[in-house]
């Protein structure tokens, strides 16, 4: 990818972000609380949690979403002072939905 492509630097960075939140396991909010900050564990990995796996329905999803945010967005973003933003957010959306066109495209069948 180009360097000078901001608009897909933009949207896969905030794509790839949306991802990682939704690879994260939901907190117990009924769990004890944990030992004093004396006892807690050190180290590298030490407080890392497994992340959900994803399937590709789901990516597909966000990925979906995603775009679809940014064109809503733009919608929203009439006055001739947004027209750079929106065409931007447009510019995003179209990069995110060309994703999964490819991906739709080399999809094995059935």
């Amino acid at each position: 990818m180009r360097a000078r492509d901001k608009a897909a630097v933009s949207a896969l960075r905030s794509t790839l972000a949306a991802l990682d939140n939704a690879e994260a396991v939901p907190l117990d909010e009924s769990a004890t609380p944990g030992p004093a900050i004396e006892q807690t564990p050190t180290g590298a990995g030490a407080t890392e949690a497994a992340r959900r796996e994803l399937s590709e329905h789901t990516v597909a999803g966000i990925v979906r979403a995603e775009a679809e945010e940014r064109l809503e967005a733009a919608a929203h973003l009439t006055s001739p002072a947004h027209t750079a933003h929106a065409t931007r957010l447009r510019a995003e959306a179209a990069v995110l939905l060309r994703l999964l066109d490819e991906q739709d495209g080399t999809a094995a069948p059935g």
